[in-house]
């Protein structure tokens, strides 16, 4: 059963954290989850893990602020810079010491890569390998819902316009019938060919949990980051970019950026898939982070970039 813990940090904030596995164990994974989601997204990663390494490899997962069982913050600290540091003192009192693998869905990516821009000793210090699922490097630059250029624009005024009202909404969560009606809509977005309804339900649920002054406050920092030159200044840390070739959020291009940026990523393209590869193709995202770990654990280099193609099903 995970232990579970609280991290207090400098603003008041409350982070819930879920851990798995001995605090002396030789590598700690920390899996960070996407916008308006919380760490039970992972539930298929975590079985693997303690399935395939045992006591040698400790699983975090966190609810971000203003997600899941974590509390609310003040709007201005709804900022990928704020989970950058926020992700940093996890790191400080969850595992105070030892090597940590790095895995982020979506905004968690994009929050693994803000902690290495503005804490780039301590990022080196710690970090011995990175997992990137459904993430971007680039902003919304690449993010066109799979739609006509000129059907984008209007999608993205009016997402941008209703984030800026949903963010002075405060600690307010979404209405749970309004989430039902929303139902064939966030199944169009975040997934691909086939779904499950349980997952369907379980990030459903996830976003009920999520503050409205989250859902909306973190959309402007999230299109607006660009951390290509960060990636490129890791060095030959061993990693790994997973993204679906029907994802209308963060689409291939994204992922192409971030291996064409840190030249030792494996790229994985999952025919079919959606935004969320944690949920659909498990049996990919268990392969990426089980092969980072294996190259962590087992001390091997990293090779240059390879892209493969992932599992249909």
């Amino acid at each position: 059963m995970p232990e579970h813990l609280e991290v207090r940090l400098p603003d008041g904030v409350r982070l819930h954290v879920a851990a798995t596995g001995p605090v002396d164990a030789e590598v700690t994974a920390i899996l960070l989850h996407g916008w308006t989601l919380d760490g039970r997204s992972w539930h298929r990663q975590l079985a693997d893990l303690r399935d395939r390494f045992g006591e040698r490899v400790r699983v975090v997962t966190y609810d971000a602020r203003g997600h899941g069982r974590s509390s609310c913050m003040a709007l201005r600290t709804a900022t990928l810079a704020q989970l950058g540091d926020d992700l940093a003192a996890v790191v400080d009192q969850v595992v105070p010491s030892g090597r940590i693998v790095l895995v982020g869905h979506s905004m968690g990516g994009m929050t693994v890569m803000e902690y290495a821009h503005r804490h780039p000793e301590h990022f080196a210090g710690r970090t011995a390998g990175l997992v990137f699922v459904s993430t971007t490097a680039e902003g919304h630059t690449h993010t066109a819902y799979g739609l006509s250029p000129r059907i984008t624009r209007l999608i993205r005024l009016a997402e941008t316009t209703g984030a800026g009202v949903l963010a002075r909404c405060g600690a307010w969560r979404p209405p749970h019938a309004l989430l039902r009606a929303l139902r064939p809509s966030i199944r169009w977005m975040l997934f691909g060919d086939r779904c499950d309804p349980a997952d369907i339900r379980l990030v459903t649920s996830a976003v009920a949990h999520a503050s409205l002054r989250s859902i909306g406050g973190f959309r402007a920092s999230i299109g607006a980051q660009h951390r290509l030159d960060t990636l490129a200044a890791l060095g030959r840390l061993p990693a790994a970019a997973l993204v679906g070739d029907r994802d209308r959020l963060t689409p291939p291009p994204c992922a192409e950026s971030i291996a064409a940026a840190l030249p030792t990523t494996e790229l994985t393209v999952c025919p079919g898939a959606g935004h969320m590869l944690m949920m659909e193709r498990p049996d990919d995202v268990n392969a990426a982070v089980a092969g980072v770990l294996d190259q962590v654990l087992t001390g091997t280099d990293a090779g240059t970039s390879g892209q493969r193609v992932g599992t249909s099903g």
